[in-house]
């Protein structure tokens, strides 16, 4: 059961990006004994006074709570501070990312469906539809990451999703939503577009028309390496079965996660402002680097979503993507394990700084050929920015790629 998404507190329709952060979606009556911050609700379970007031709350759909599997005071302010951010009717919090990934899928496709997605995806994304979604009678079909006149062509009366990704992972191509909205609208089929590398603050992706909007809340929305949460964003129709379906599935996350998460996303703007000029400070560092060979960012005018980039995004971020010039995979490694401020670990968005080496992280265990299949070269370094200060970044860069 949900409430209607109610005005946003102390919030107006002028309001900018961090007074939306702080005060969007929380209730606008005083919070219990008069506390600033909203409080955890540790129950799992929710009492009524009487039968009376349960049949209630049944028959009339009350805006309370019964039950912590379908939802709690502090998980409701979440979504609708997310839903107000992400420029959407509503949206649904998830125990994590794939969380979010797989509930969609799952709750919105049957055996016979077919899916078809742009290849460049989160690797975890890509398994769970060629090895999970294929046990039910689903199938996936990939296409070369902006390649609409092949996304157009792998379209059959059974598809009933288009899937991205944008900025894609770890490869930092964009995706033309406009475009990809409108396949999907003059085929009568949905689109959902994973924008956990971009985040609202950088890009809308409602605005174009998509229909469902997903995230990983871990990353930057939480922003401090410490929950996992997931998100999506739609219009209220939509997001009603997804909840539904949550419910029966377990997918809901835990009150503490989600009151670290609302006190995340306090900061959320100043946060991105630091990820995108560090983003960018440090792709065109890397860029104009003897030792580098290529760089994977959007913001660089040599990348080939340059255009799309500047016309539709507002930044592009804290990963940046290269790799090193005439390196093999243990050379690669090296440069690595020569950084000092980022931490060799898996995730990105966090206000401390990350790196990882695709190959030995998420690819250890492939071949080769199947790491060139899926771009993946042995060379590859991927780093997400931090907030630190962006002199200092640079400054550890170069004298990793010195050594």
């Amino acid at each position: 059961m949900t409430s209607p998404l109610p005005p946003p507190h102390r919030t107006g329709p002028n309001s900018h990006w961090s007074t939306l952060a702080v005060h969007a979606g929380e209730d606008q009556e005083p919070k219990p004994r008069g506390a600033v911050a909203d409080p955890i609700f540790c129950a799992s379970t929710y009492a009524f006074s009487d039968t009376q007031a349960l049949i209630d709350f049944i028959v009339q759909k009350q805006p309370r709570e019964e039950y912590a599997r379908y939802g709690n005071p502090t998980e409701k302010t979440v979504e609708r501070k997310l839903a107000i951010l992400e420029g959407a009717e509503a949206a649904v919090l998830y125990a994590t990312g794939m969380a979010a990934v797989s509930g969609l899928l799952l709750a919105k496709l049957s055996a016979g469906d077919e899916l078809v997605m742009f290849d460049e995806l989160y690797q975890r994304t890509r398994e769970f539809c060629e090895n999970e979604l294929s046990r039910f009678g689903i199938v996936t079909r990939f296409v070369p990451t902006g390649d609409f006149d092949q996304l157009k062509a792998a379209i059959s009366p059974a598809t009933r999703l288009l899937f991205c990704e944008s900025p894609t992972n770890p490869h930092l191509s964009v995706i033309d939503l406009e475009r990809f909205a409108a396949l999907g609208r003059n085929h009568g089929i949905e689109t959902a577009v994973d924008a956990t590398l971009a985040t609202p603050y950088n890009v809308r992706p409602i605005e174009y028309d998509i229909d469902y909007v997903l995230h990983s809340c871990t990353k930057y929305l939480a922003g401090h390496n410490d929950l996992l949460a997931g998100s999506i964003a739609a219009s209220q129709e939509k997001i009603e079965p997804l909840r539904k379906f949550r419910g029966y599935a377990g997918m809901t996350n835990a009150p503490h996660a989600e009151y670290l998460l609302l006190r995340g996303l306090k900061t959320f703007e100043l946060r991105m402002q630091r990820h995108n000029a560090n983003g960018q400070a440090v792709a065109e560092f890397l860029a104009a680097h003897p030792r580098v060979e290529r760089v994977y960012y959007p913001g660089l005018p040599g990348h080939p979503n340059y255009e799309i980039a500047q016309r539709t995004m507002r930044g592009c971020g804290g990963v940046v993507t290269f790799t090193v010039k005439g390196a093999d995979w243990q050379q690669t490694a090296r440069v690595v394990d020569a950084l000092r401020l980022p931490q060799i670990a898996a995730s990105l968005g966090g206000v401390e700084s990350l790196v990882e080496q695709p190959l030995v992280l998420s690819y250890y265990e492939f071949t080769p050929e199947q790491r060139l299949a899926l771009g993946i070269p042995d060379n590859m370094i991927r780093l997400s920015c931090g907030i630190e200060n962006t002199e200092d970044l640079i400054a550890d860069l170069a004298q990793a790629l010195g050594k």
